[in-house]
């Protein structure tokens, strides 16, 4: 999709550090967490800091310890 806003990318980042264990590599998992523990209106915003939860989730898991 391009180049992610800072707003999204510090609000994924917010979220994972709060909430780390409650994320998964799975899109739609992730974005029924957001959904639960932030009060957002905008479906397209919840999908993107989903989208980019999604992404540092399967970029943790795939890189080597």
């Amino acid at each position: 999709m391009g180049i992610k806003p800072t707003y999204i990318k510090t609000l994924g980042k917010d979220l994972i550090s709060k909430y780390g264990s409650k994320f998964t590599t799975d899109f739609e998992a992730n974005k029924q967490t957001v959904a639960q523990v932030t009060i957002m209106e905008s479906k397209p915003v919840r999908n993107r800091v989903a989208g980019y939860v999604t992404r540092k989730m399967n970029f943790k898991q795939k890189r080597p310890k």
